[in-house]
Parts: C-alpha cells; structure tokens; sequence
C-alpha cells in the first residue's frame, strides 16, 4: 500500500457520534486535508528526485534565501515554516550536514542559535526554485491528483 492510498477512504468515513452525516465543515475539513498530504508528496518527490531535497528542507532554504543576511534565529524559521522545534531541528542538521548552512550562536542572546545559508545552499534553493514552483503550478489549483510516495534514502 503506497503512502495516501487511504486519505480519500478515511475522508468519507462518518464519524459524527450517532448520526449518518459528516457535516459541512468536517468534508471540507478532510477535503483540505487530503489536498495538503498530496501536494505535499509531490513537492517531496519531485525535489528529491531533483535536487537531493525534501519539501521542509527546501522551504528552510528558501525562507533564509529572503531575508537580506541569508541569516535567522531557529524561533524565526520555526514560525514561519510552520515546524516543531524538534523536527526543524532535525531538517537544520541534515541541511548542515550537507552544508547547505551554518550554525552560529547569536550575538545578541547567547541563548538562541542562528542559521545562516551558505553559499552552496543559496545555489541549491535557486536551482530548486523552478522545481518547487513548477509543481506548485500543476497541482495547486488543479483537481487533485494522486502521488506515488517520495523515497527517502
């Protein structure tokens, strides 16, 4: 079973307690849901296979690309990439693991750490750039379209 095969199964399940409808909100609810999960494999598949990058990891890029010195606090990227600290964590190691950026304490608040894009990261978000955006283009605001699952080395 790939990875989805049970999103559009799950999102016609009635789970209203005692009734036999799902109401309104709740289909729209899993209707965006399903979009998200499935644009989200294809953002995955597509830059892995690509670029050697994960979608989470292409948006780090791609969030420290516009900012003026390459450079922010984790607390930052965390809110704008909409991850946990844990798990962006994760994809800041694996970025500096590849060196695509750089660790620093911060100068202003020795407790936070800042993240700074080298400049192999900068190349490697531009030439992920039309990849990320191609794909946006395609199945943004087309009817949905079902992926195969990106495979992560």
């Amino acid at each position: 079973m790939r990875l989805h095969d049970n999103v559009p199964l799950m999102a016609e399940t009635l789970v209203s307690a005692g009734t036999t409808e799902t109401s309104a909100d709740v289909r729209e609810w899993r209707a965006l849901l399903e979009r998200h999960a499935n644009l989200s494999c294809a953002l995955d598949r597509e830059l892995q296979a690509d670029h050697q990058l994960g979608m989470s990891e292409y948006e780090v890029l791609e969030r420290l690309a516009e900012l003026p010195e390459h450079s922010a606090k984790v607390q930052q990227i965390a809110g704008s990439v909409h991850l946990s600290q844990s798990a962006l964590s994760r994809v800041i190691g694996r970025l500096e693991n590849a060196g695509l950026v750089e660790r620093h304490m911060c100068p202003e608040d020795r407790r936070a750490v800042n993240v700074r894009l080298t400049d192999d990261g900068l190349q490697r978000q531009a030439e992920a750039q039309p990849t990320q955006r191609r794909v946006l283009a395609e199945r943004l605001h087309q009817p949905l379209v079902k992926c195969e699952a990106a495979v992560t080395p």
